[in-house]
């Protein structure tokens, strides 16, 4: 009887700091996967850029998706990644779902490896996965669309002396966040409320980036929503963060599990509409596919919603907020995940149009 399931490759792991959430998010994603409809390659990057077959999820997953951990782990047979996609092209439709977080994963270089190797793969392409990864070029791209944000600049390692960031501090005023411009997860972000505090906190976005970007600090509410599509986009109702430390930053988003999550947000039909507006609006803008979590400040008394960030490939842990909006507009997670590999496959069919004749 012939298989005419979809391969399915789950891609996890990766080379950037945010390893340890991808491996959580994998579990969950494979947990949800119709093993009916896709049979299921898991391939862990290790923290050295190997590929490996991960034997381990291998054989949780013949047993049933509830053997599988809570973490995978990015180990077991070598692989190159071209003649294991090759292979997979050869044995039917593949789709690839790229779980990867920040850097060498999120960024648009593995998925420009998935463009020349002709394989279609969930969520933004090159173009849109680079923008968005790097938070100083999407905030130029949505200053170019006039979409309101945060007061920053931008720095490269270079131009970083105590002279200019004083100069900073006088502009900004006090106190700012400064940020790795290529990292997710809040890895790398620090708040700083004095000159001292400013100098050690881009010292230490640093260590992550040559770019940084140093913000405004907002009194407001943290805003998100969820979109899913590529030339037709929908978005979820909004949900609201509230955080359990001074800011939401990794800690309290993967170990602590403080944070307040409330879907939906407390705001009016007015506010939801605008905002859910806004998150289509920033989704276009920055040549997004497949799917974002797309996140706001509420000011207070003040300029109303700020676009903060946009994720491509945001977490799908149980305490992530990608899921949980959708679920909460009526979308399950099996749906979900079945919403975004059709749209990998819409996505890929469509650009083969335009670049092969």
């Amino acid at each position: 009887m012939a298989d005419d399931r979809i391969n399915l490759i789950v891609i996890f792991g990766g080379q950037s700091a945010e390893h340890d959430v991808s491996c959580v998010t994998a579990t969950h994603v494979l947990r949800a996967v119709d093993q009916t409809r896709y049979r299921i390659t898991p391939v862990g990057i290790d923290r050295e850029g190997q590929w490996h077959l991960a034997t381990a999820a291998v054989a949780a997953l013949a047993k049933g998706a509830e053997a599988l951990p809570d973490r995978l782990e990015a180990a077991g047979d070598n692989l190159s990644p071209t003649p294991l996609l090759t292979d997979a092209l050869r044995n039917g439709p593949v789709v690839v779902m790229p779980l990867l977080h920040g850097p060498l994963g999120e960024d648009g270089t593995v998925q420009g490896l998935l463009e020349l190797m002709d394989v279609p793969f969930v969520g933004s392409g090159v173009l849109g996965s680079a923008v968005s990864m790097d938070k100083a070029i999407a905030k130029e791209v949505l200053a170019y669309h006039r979409i309101p944000q945060a007061h920053w600049i931008s720095l490269r390692e270079h131009e970083v002396n105590p002279a200019r960031l004083a100069e900073i501090a006088d502009t900004l005023g006090l106190p700012v966040f400064v940020k790795p411009s290529n990292m997710g997860s809040s890895v790398g972000v620090t708040k700083a409320s004095t000159i001292d505090e400013l100098i050690s906190a881009v010292d230490h976005a640093l260590g992550y980036d040559e770019w940084i970007v140093i913000e405004e600090a907002i009194n407001g509410r943290e805003i998100e929503v969820a979109v899913l599509g590529n030339l037709e986009t929908r978005a979820s109702v909004p949900g609201e963060i509230v955080p359990g430390n001074e800011f939401y930053d990794y800690e309290d988003k993967y170990i602590a599990d403080s944070a307040q999550l409330i879907i939906p947000a407390q705001l009016t039909a007015e506010q939801t509409e605008t905002v859910r507006a806004l998150a289509l609006q920033v989704f276009a803008a920055l040549r997004c596919e497949g799917l974002a979590r797309v996140d706001f400040f509420l000011e207070h008394n003040g300029r109303g919603f700020l676009i903060n960030e946009v994720n491509t490939m945001p977490g799908f842990t149980p305490i992530s907020m990608y899921p949980k909006m959708w679920q909460s507009t009526g979308l399950t997670y099996p749906a979900l995940v079945d919403a975004l590999i059709e749209l990998a496959i819409d996505r890929h069919r469509r650009r083969r149009r335009n670049t092969k004749h």
